[in-house]
């Protein structure tokens, strides 16, 4: 075998040795860099929910204030209804104008008392 040849198989050696010495290395690389872009992947999804939910979350809370809002309004409207300070709104049941006293904003506020013939709510009611 001629120097040249040999100097070569070392040399190819010597390169497969330098190889087999960084394969792990590279495949830790590699490794990384796959858990890397899964953990994003994860991450980005999980934020997705996060924010689906708190939408909901948002939703939800809306309606509980419209719920207690209006459980407001019942109560209120009870406590006139035993101080006796909302008759009229019974007088207009009674006539039929139930639709027109309970569903209407300020209904009842303008209605003439027929004993009287004031404008209802401008003196304290009677008994």
């Amino acid at each position: 075998m001629s120097t040249g040849i040999v100097i070569a198989i070392v040399v190819v050696v010597v390169v497969l040795i330098a190889l087999l010495a960084l394969l792990p290395r590279l495949r830790g690389v590699r490794e990384e860099r796959q858990l890397k872009q899964r953990r994003t992947e994860v991450a980005g999804r999980h934020r997705s929910e996060a924010e689906t939910r708190q939408a909901r979350a948002e939703v939800a809370e809306q309606t509980a204030r419209r719920e207690r809002a209006e459980a407001e309004l019942h109560e209120s409207r009870a406590k006139l209804h035993d101080q006796g300070l909302a008759d009229e709104e019974l007088r207009d049941d009674r006539r039929g104008d139930a639709a027109s006293a309970g569903d209407a904003p300020g209904a009842g506020t303008d209605v003439r008392d027929e004993r009287q013939g004031d404008v209802a709510g401008d003196e304290a009611p009677r008994r």
